[in-house]
């Protein structure tokens, strides 16, 4: 099996919760630390991940209050 980066399972991980409704849209998700507890990782790799989806429309970033699943798919 290929070496797949945190970040990328990061990404696949969030898109899937969001998917299934796990996360709904306006919903908050795991803070960074959270996240990087839970992937044993650097919340530099998770803010990447974050990134990437904001980027891409999946997520907005939300002055001072964290970042939520973006109303608008």
């Amino acid at each position: 099996m290929a070496y797949v980066p945190t970040y990328r399972r990061i990404i696949a991980d969030l898109r899937t919760a969001i998917d299934r409704g796990v996360l709904k849209p306006g919903e908050k998700i795991p803070t960074t630390k959270e996240l990087a507890v839970k992937y044993d990782t650097s919340h530099v790799t998770v803010r990447k991940a974050v990134e990437i989806l904001i980027e891409a429309g999946v997520l907005e970033g939300r002055q001072g209050l964290g970042v939520y699943v973006a109303e608008k798919l």
